[in-house]
């Protein structure tokens, strides 16, 4: 199964929204967004990692690609780059606590943006529903 996630937004801090969209075997199986007022980018796409997690936790899967056009949050879920700043942090913690309730196996991979347009154009409905 492949997840996109997407976060983003409109100014920075300003009005943000996250999405994900599930998919297997080039089909979409589910999506969902969520506003989440006035906050930034980077907790924007934490926070899609983290409503991902959250839907897997009821799925069964055998192997899960999370595929993100965050680069920082690629490389901070998988450990290749420290985390310095503290609301991050948390949500790091709280994304490998979801994590670690899902028995399979989780890959996270950097995707251009452009290769994300599902997930990005959910963010922007989210936003714009709001």
């Amino acid at each position: 199964m492949d997840i996109y996630c997407d976060g983003g937004a409109r100014g920075n801090p300003g009005p943000a929204a996250s999405a994900f969209v599930a998919m297997e075997k080039g089909k979409v199986i589910y999506s969902e967004g969520k506003y989440l007022g006035i906050t930034t980018n980077n907790v924007a796409e934490y926070s899609a990692v983290i409503l991902a997690l959250t839907w897997l936790q009821k799925q069964n899967s055998k192997i899960i690609n999370f595929k993100l056009d965050s680069l920082l949050v690629t490389k901070q879920m998988d450990g290749s780059f420290k985390i310095k700043n503290e609301n991050l942090c948390k949500l790091f913690l709280t994304a490998q606590k979801l994590q670690k309730n899902i028995t399979v196996k989780i890959n996270f991979s950097y995707i251009p943006r452009i290769k994300n347009s599902l997930a990005d154009k959910l963010v922007n409905d989210t936003l714009d529903e709001n």
